[in-house]
């Protein structure tokens, strides 16, 4: 497994806007990968596979790039950053994160913290209170120069590094969605190393701001007009204490997720029964997957132009949208297997 692309997505920074960096560094693993590598207006980078014959069968993975973050919205007198989310964060994992600020400049790294008195002077109802994500703030230790290096919209990300835990477990910031990242690269590279072809003609967009509304995706959408789009993403992995197994999601280690609803899409049944029948004929372990909200690039590749059959193929993680996202790399391994074979049989 190529665990050092891995950590290298995830610990590039890249919120809703400005995936540039992350961008950069697809760029360079796709050019021996694909026979056109574009960036269209709105930033996601398109990679184009040429398929057989005048009139191929479009295919489109899509695998957004950007994490959730913030952007600067405010720099006190005094050098507070104060920061406004991308994306959907709970607000009770963000107490005293340590954090890069992202200049055109260079980077700084700082700590997070809530607005308020610290707990030994606090009563008890202030203890009992859950800030907003806007109540919170940087230090970069800089004071009022601060103003020199930090302007508002700036972007922010949880700075920590990718660990690897326990025997098959993988730990990062921007799991969601850099597997996925991972997925469009590596499922190809497996399809060249095996010796496969495929009829099919395949983009893989590495798309931007889904965690703000699935947006990047629309456009590739319109532009390729696949017949066939495949949501390349992380969903919940609810195993763990307090949460009743029936809404756990997915569980860690039991295959690739077959995503087949949630907020924004319903999975075509026809797709459904061919991507898990390639699953079974393959040894691929799997599970099927509903989750209750959200939305994922699936249902803009579905409802673009005249439309697509669509689903989508997800990796359960647990801990989302946190700095301690857990994937289990069996399940990232399977997910990479799924799409080669898929691809190929097209």
């Amino acid at each position: 497994m190529n665990i050092d692309l891995l950590k290298r997505l995830c610990e590039t920074p890249g919120v809703p806007g400005h995936e540039h960096r992350v961008r950069d560094l697809i760029a360079a693993e796709a050019a021996s990968l694909f026979d056109r590598v574009e960036t269209d207006a709105m930033g996601s980078l398109v990679c184009t596979r040429d398929g057989e014959g005048e009139d191929p069968e479009r295919i489109m993975l899509a695998c957004h790039m950007d994490e959730i973050g913030f952007l600067v919205s405010h720099v006190s007198d005094k050098g507070f950053v104060h920061v406004s989310p991308v994306g959907g964060f709970d607000p009770r994992n963000l107490f005293s994160r340590r954090v890069l600020v992202c200049t055109k400049e260079g980077d700084h790294k700082g700590v997070m913290m809530a607005e308020g008195k610290p707990v030994h002077i606090a009563s008890p109802e202030d203890r009992k209170k859950v800030p907003e994500p806007t109540d919170f703030f940087i230090d970069l230790g800089f004071g009022a120069a601060t103003k020199d290096k930090v302007r508002v919209g700036d972007f922010v990300v949880m700075d920590e590094p990718l660990l690897e835990l326990g025997d098959h477990r993988i730990v990062s910031k921007a799991l969601d969605n850099r597997i996925a990242c991972w997925l469009g690269l590596e499922a190809v590279r497996k399809l060249l190393d095996d010796g496969r072809s495929h009829k099919c003609q395949l983009t893989v967009a590495f798309t931007v701001q889904e965690e703000v509304g699935l947006r990047g995706a629309k456009t590739v959408a319109y532009a390729v007009k696949p017949h066939i789009g495949i949501g390349v993403d992380t969903t919940l992995a609810c195993d763990t204490p307090g949460v009743p197994e029936k809404d756990r999601t997915t569980e860690l280690g039991a295959g690739v997720g077959l995503h087949l609803k949630d907020g924004s899409f319903i999975a075509d049944r026809d797709l459904t029964d061919e991507v898990e029948g390639i699953a079974v004929a393959n040894g691929i372990p799997y599970q099927r997957t509903i989750l209750g909200g959200g939305g994922m690039d699936s249902a803009s590749l579905q409802q673009a132009a005249t439309g697509a059959k669509a689903i989508g193929i997800v990796v359960g993680t647990r801990y989302i949208h946190t700095v301690g996202e857990m994937i289990d790399r069996r399940d990232l391994l399977a997910a990479r297997d799924l799409l080669a074979v898929f691809v190929a049989a097209h």
